[in-house]
């Protein structure tokens, strides 16, 4: 065999001396990933990290009021939507896990963690997954890992999450990712991330269903990026929770969401402008003024952006007080 050889062309050559298959055109993501219910509110979720390109687009799925998997190793892809449509015949975990193993003449490469909407698990390592490589269930939760710098990730990544009860889901998720990184993680490095929530009920609405779908292909230190965006995430939700506050005419609430948002990001223009949208609009003027003001300082592209905002109703100030504010 050539020296010119890659890793992945020896990977493939392993499989097809075996006798055995791979599945779908990008079957690769030796990883670490986690499935998990929230006790508190039903929400199921799956995180996943890897030193592969975009591993959240084959490993993980999720559907609300069903369940989440995770599918990964020498990847078959078709677990995913396969496993969820018969978590929804009303199969568990365990049941489903079998029945899509024993027809996978590739099961041997395979790892997988399937967890349904009554939190129950189950989990699978096939013995010719890469070491070091493993899988651990516990209540409401499944954690599996191969390509590991060694065998104490997968459990570093069960003691996190089991030691994060009483925070919210996408959270606990992330911080058994890190645990698995502090631990050694992907023997390779690292490169791509991603976390998905769904509810525990399905409305037929899939944007209301999915509470948290994130995902970072390509970084340096994925895991600290889904870590940040899990945080605009949170402080966005405030700002919906304000917008819908002013809605109902509650200001007080709107304010104390707003003031939660810019708590977190106290240099975003955007959550500033915004809520100086809010206020002149509910006649709190002096209130805006000087949120405006530091938003066209920031960034003039917002004065200019202001009058037209006006056209269609979303700033309902009259002329007076849009030439106030325009003067900022």
């Amino acid at each position: 065999m050539r020296k010119s050889l890659t890793f992945l062309t020896l990977l493939f050559y392993t499989i097809y001396l075996s006798g055995q298959s791979a599945y779908g055109d990008q079957p690769l993501a030796h990883t670490y990933s986690i499935v998990a219910i929230d006790p508190e509110t039903g929400d199921m979720g799956v995180a996943v990290q890897s030193h592969w390109f975009a591993t959240g687009t084959l490993v993980i799925w999720g559907e609300a009021g069903v369940g989440v998997v995770a599918t990964q190793s020498f990847v078959n892809p078709a677990f995913g939507p396969e496993g969820l449509a018969l978590m929804k015949s009303g199969k568990d975990p365990k049941a489903v896990l079998e029945q899509l193993l024993a027809k996978d003449e590739g099961r041997a490469f395979r790892q997988v963690g399937l967890l349904n909407a009554m939190g129950q698990a189950a989990s699978f390592t096939g013995e010719k997954c890469i070491e070091a490589a493993g899988n651990l269930t516990g209540e409401g939760y499944a954690v599996q890992a191969n390509l590991m710098d060694n065998e104490r990730v997968w459990p570093a990544m069960a003691k996190a999450f089991e030691a994060s009860k009483g925070q919210p889901l996408a959270e606990r998720l992330v911080m058994s990712l890190e645990a698995a990184q502090q631990a050694g993680g992907d023997i390779r490095g690292k490169q791509s991330a991603a976390v998905l929530v769904v509810s525990a009920k399905n409305t037929g609405q899939s944007w209301v269903d999915r509470k948290v779908d994130l995902r970072v292909d390509d970084h340096a230190t994925p895991i600290q990026e889904i870590k940040r965006l899990l945080k605009v995430h949170r402080a966005y939700e405030h700002m919906n929770k304000g917008d819908l506050a002013v809605e109902h005419g509650d200001i007080e609430l709107a304010m104390k969401e707003y003031g939660q948002a810019e708590a977190m990001f106290p240099n975003n223009l955007e959550m500033k402008f915004w809520k100086a949208v809010n206020l002149a609009n509910t006649g709190s003027l002096s209130e805006a003024l000087p949120l405006f003001k530091t938003v066209f300082a920031g960034d003039p592209n917002w004065k200019k952006l202001t009058p037209r905002i006006t056209k269609n109703g979303l700033l309902t100030v009259d002329k007076g007080s849009l030439k106030q504010i325009l003067a900022q």
